[in-house]
């Protein structure tokens, strides 16, 4: 059977930083094959069926390694997850090739906001003023780095706010898998689910990638293999409410690498909503660091109501 894990939240805001640094790389990563610069473009279907191929590969060598014990797989709910996850990376993959990188990174960033709500009436999680003013400011910081101007509001950008909903709603359910099933079962049967519905889906789309294409591809499933482990990891120690509002750093992580890479510099609108950003989590942590569960207390339930 099962043990759920101990909460500690510093653990999960560290497993979660580094998981957005992951999932950055695999959106610049999405943004060079479905432009030309790794050769002809590629559909984001054909993306997402790479980014699931290879992460499947990445998990079933680790769970061989590991010899791990499969407990009672809950296949409705995995599947559901499954299909909101696919959903959601299809979309983000499909924005980044058609809007700059940094709008499409901060409209789908309202998905841990989203989380956040629907993890109050579906999770019963308490969220009192302290977690909503810290969701509040980070999500102050992502509007000002996405610059609300006439191109970023495109038709394309309304793809990434559908991944932003969908990715939103998979919080929640990746969250009542944690509390039956152990991370790594949970990450390769959503890898074998995914790999099936996203290769049924760029059957009608496949063209046979170049090289650098290929390399390109594995490294987006082993990247997002990697961050799935860490958010999953994240999300068993601490609430979803509290983990959410971590994930803003991608928008960090996102301009660094265009910086490291591109040589672009961040203006001052990026330097200012970055440190907003920052600040909305800083305070996150702060104020949960201060909360222990007392003696007797379910587990996840940190919190009074006038936290």
């Amino acid at each position: 059977m099962f043990v759920p894990k101990s909460q500690n939240p510093l653990l999960a805001a560290v497993l979660t930083l580094l998981a957005s640094a992951f999932v950055a790389g695999t959106t610049l990563l999405a943004k060079m094959l479905g432009t030309d610069a790794l050769g002809p473009a590629l559909n984001p279907l054909q993306i997402s069926q790479g980014r699931f191929i290879f992460a499947f590969l990445a998990f079933a060598v680790a769970a061989t390694v590991m010899r791990i014990r499969f407990t009672q797989i809950a296949w409705k709910t995995h599947t559901l997850r499954v299909a909101f996850g696919w959903g959601g990376v299809t979309l983000m993959f499909a924005a980044a090739a058609f809007i700059p990188l940094s709008d499409a990174t901060a409209i789908s960033f309202l998905n841990p906001v989203i989380g956040m709500l629907l993890a109050i009436p579906l999770l019963g999680e308490r969220v009192g003023p302290v977690r909503l003013s810290a969701a509040a400011i980070a999500l102050v910081g992502a509007m000002i780095l996405l610059r609300p101007t006439p191109e970023a509001f495109q038709p394309a950008a309304l793809l990434a706010v559908g991944a932003a909903v969908s990715l939103g709603i998979e919080v929640i359910v990746i969250k009542r898998l944690t509390g039956r099933e152990g991370p790594l079962q949970i990450l390769l049967i959503n890898n074998v689910i995914g790999v099936g519905i996203a290769s049924a889906a760029a059957v009608w789309v496949w063209i046979a990638p170049t090289l650098h294409q290929w390399l390109a591809l594995a490294g987006i499933g082993f990247l997002m293999a990697a961050a799935q482990t860490c958010f999953t990891n994240a999300i068993a120690r601490a609430d979803a409410s509290f983990v959410g509002p971590f994930f803003y750093a991608t928008l960090v992580f996102a301009a660094l690498y265009d910086f490291v890479v591109f040589g672009v510099r961040p203006d001052a609108v990026s330097v200012i909503g970055t440190l907003i950003i920052l600040c909305g989590a800083g305070l996150l942590m702060w104020r949960e660091g201060r909360i222990r569960p007392s003696a007797g207390s379910p587990v996840g339930k940190m919190t009074t109501p006038e936290d």
